[in-house]
């Protein structure tokens, strides 16, 4: 069995990042297994810009995003293994993978950081009465389709679920030479960003719908038609709000969950609101020297921000090989509550903390002139004003370690949304 010191489970923008950042820890045996015939994950079919303004202070379309973390895998010479399933993941850090070249062989690893990204919520999930004719997509697939493959899905669109990939196929189809008819949105909010609201529907006069839902799918072989109505504030359809389409597609925007299958095997501890791992200050799973980062810890909005945190898990987890990670002190929850409806990371030990950290969280509903406070015990520390939060954006505290020595007996950190 061979054995290397960080195995990468994952060749998408996080897991790039995160063999860069190891490598640069000086750590040399490093392996990513990437299940694709080419590195750089899903980027490779966001050909739109808007990528890398964070990062490398330009706007950059995906491939050309993930072609800079690629190069610099290849010019420090980090060895991958494409079109690599990995199987099982061991609590030993045993991993079972297969491919063509190798058929299925066994690596044993000093340390893992998992960047398998996310997939999209099939309409399986989403209970829609009717047939189950062709012309049915995710979002996903069909900008794979046209961005890649180069096939038109078809000419009549309709689009349920406002998250940005459905937002963003909108504004490609009707480039395409389709006409998008409509977006229809479950909830009274949108699950994607601004930005895209305004760049890809408002700008091509493409109308949503918030409160909506498909009620009724028509068509046995082709897709011919759709039904969507007024849902209630339970989600349920309301009688006599029907409005009825005529089209050959219905793509499906409605929620991405993060691919944990392996981490769920290997012992993992899960967060029910996330559906990622509980990662501590230094990214690390409850099974120790796995870590974690990208879409698989929790759906980011900004691919910045996932290199960002899986640069950090990458020389975390070369500081484990080393055996420079400190070992844990007293752990400290962080509690998200009044709107905040989760945080990563779950749970820090202070002493093993950087001297800032950045804990990042969504909000549960829109919320207008209100503001982000931060409680250590029961005393307000932060408390900063935002003019609008939504679901479809990432909100974030920065915590300073010398703030936080500074309450010996402290024992919950809680990020909350307040009004006053």
């Amino acid at each position: 069995m061979r054995t290397v010191d960080v195995l990468i489970v994952g060749g998408g923008p996080a897991g790039l990042a995160a063999a860069a950042s190891a490598k640069k820890q000086g750590i040399d045996n490093i392996l990513i297994l990437e299940r694709d015939k080419e590195l750089g994950g899903i980027l490779n079919q966001c050909i739109h810009n808007g990528f890398g303004l964070h990062t490398f202070k330009e706007e950059l379309t995906g491939p050309e995003y993930a072609g800079r973390f690629i190069d610099e895998v290849l010019k420090l010479g980090i060895e991958y293994k494409l079109g690599t399933m990995v199987m099982d993941i061991t609590k030993d850090k045993v991993v079972t993978a297969m491919n063509r070249e190798d058929g299925m062989f066994e690596i044993q690893a000093k340390s893992i950081v998992l960047c398998m990204g996310c997939r999209e919520r099939s309409r399986g999930a989403l209970n829609i009465p009717g047939y189950r004719p062709a012309g049915i997509f995710s979002a996903g697939t069909a900008q794979r389709l046209v961005n890649m493959e180069g096939y038109m899905p078809g000419k009549k669109v309709v689009i349920l679920g406002s998250g940005d990939i459905g937002l963003i196929m909108a504004r490609r189809l009707t480039l395409e030479g389709a006409k998008v008819q409509v977006v229809a949105e479950l909830m009274p909010y949108s699950g994607g960003l601004k930005r895209n609201i305004v760049q890809c529907l408002n700008d091509y006069d493409i109308p949503l719908k918030l409160s909506h839902t498909v009620v009724d799918i028509r068509g046995k072989e082709r897709l011919e038609g759709i039904t969507i109505a007024e849902v209630d504030n339970t989600g349920k359809p309301i009688p006599g709000t029907e409005e009825d389409y005529e089209c050959d597609t219905l793509l499906l925007s409605v929620g991405l969950i993060p691919e944990n299958e392996l981490s769920r095997n290997a012992g993992v501890e899960m967060d029910p609101v996330t559906s990622g791992p509980v990662v501590n200050e230094s990214l690390e799973t409850s099974i120790p020297g796995v870590f974690a980062a990208g879409n698989v810890l929790h759906v980011h909005d900004l691919v910045d921000y996932v290199s960002e945190e899986a640069t950090k898990a990458g020389a975390n987890a070369a500081k484990f090989v080393k055996g420079e990670l400190k070992g844990a002190g007293k752990d400290i929850k962080i509690n998200a509550v009044d709107g905040a409806r989760y945080t990563v990371p779950r749970h820090i030990c202070v002493e093993n903390m950087e001297d800032i950290l950045t804990v990042r969280f969504r909000v549960g509903a829109v919320f207008k002139d209100s503001f982000i406070s931060v409680y250590l015990n029961d005393e307000r520390v932060q408390h900063r004003k935002k003019n609008v939060m939504a679901p479809g954006e990432m909100e974030q505290v920065i915590l300073k370690k010398d703030q936080l020595l500074s309450y010996p007996n402290l024992e919950t950190i809680t990020v909350k949304i307040e009004k006053e």
